[in-house]
């Protein structure tokens, strides 16, 4: 190997570190040590004469000579990969599972499995939605990854991006004190958002009443755009037919919530790859 040759494995420790900007959770992810990413790093920084890592207070960022090979990293890995799948004897189609909130499923997942699928045709994806609180604990028996919401600051898994939980409504729609008892369009039990409603409604004093229950994002915003309930969505997901009410409404504060992504053990190739797409694209998504 001459000192310009690119080791594969450097370079995925390099686009390990530099999608997670930390040596520990790179490590974790290419399931080696800390240190052995490090040296890794190192080599690679070696071979090319330059810097590729700036420490900072939370981690670590790229340098400029970093965000260069970011580009070409990417590239050289993809194609390695479609040279192995273009070489390789054609084998059945593989299946992925996902598990996904209802609203990620509907607005977020899909435009995203179908870049997916362009480049890997073979791979078929199935989805289920619902209500993510208890999918992590079936991974591996009904699902290969799960993206799950859980509250700022908590939980396992990768964290994707933070969404806000706000109140929605029609814009037409008045929640002020003319209404005595709020009319209220939430989801059924163990669901995060309704936990999170009645408690800020409880706590703030505002009288409301359930007058709607539906498992899908899709019920609920059709109540409320008649203007029969307000309900809660996230910021990121707000559908085009309901304004965000606030403390100006007579509405309580809602927290934030974090999405992770949650891998199950010994994951198959096409779920892994799966997995890391979903996790680049959504992470630079931002947060709301």
């Amino acid at each position: 190997m001459t000192a310009s040759d690119l080791d594969s494995d450097l370079l995925r420790a390099f686009l390990a570190v530099a999608d997670h900007r930390s040596f520990t959770r790179a490590a974790a992810i290419l399931n080696r040590t800390q240190s052995a990413v490090s040296v890794q790093i190192r080599r690679l920084e070696e071979r090319l004469n330059v810097r590729l890592f700036h420490r900072t207070r939370s981690g670590v960022a790229l340098s400029a000579a970093g965000h260069e090979l970011l580009v070409y990293a990417r590239r050289l890995l993809d194609l390695n990969a479609e040279a192995v799948d273009a070489l390789r004897p054609r084998k059945p189609d593989a299946v992925v599972r996902l598990g996904v909130m209802d609203d990620y499923g509907t607005i977020v997942i899909p435009p995203l499995l179908a870049h997916f699928a362009r480049g890997r045709p073979e791979i078929r994806v199935e989805i289920e939605t619902g209500l993510t609180a208890t999918m992590p604990a079936r991974l591996g028996e009904d699902y290969d990854l799960v993206i799950a919401m859980h509250p700022e600051g908590s939980g396992n898994g990768e964290l994707l991006r933070r969404e806000q939980a706000v109140w929605a409504a029609a814009a037409s729609y008045s929640a002020g004190p003319q209404r005595p008892t709020l009319p209220v369009a939430l989801y059924p039990p163990g669901c995060l958002f309704r936990r999170w409603a009645t408690e800020a409604l409880d706590a703030a004093g505002r009288p409301w009443r359930l007058a709607f229950v539906s498992r899908t994002l899709a019920a609920a915003e059709a109540i409320a755009a008649e203007g029969l309930a307000i309900t809660v969505v996230k910021a990121g997901t707000l559908p085009p037919r309901l304004r965000v009410l606030s403390e100006r409404d007579g509405l309580p504060p809602l927290p934030a919530a974090d999405i992770r992504l949650h891998r199950a053990r010994n994951l198959s190739r096409p779920a892994a790859l799966l997995a890391d797409h979903l996790q680049r694209a959504i992470s630079q998504l931002g947060a709301i």
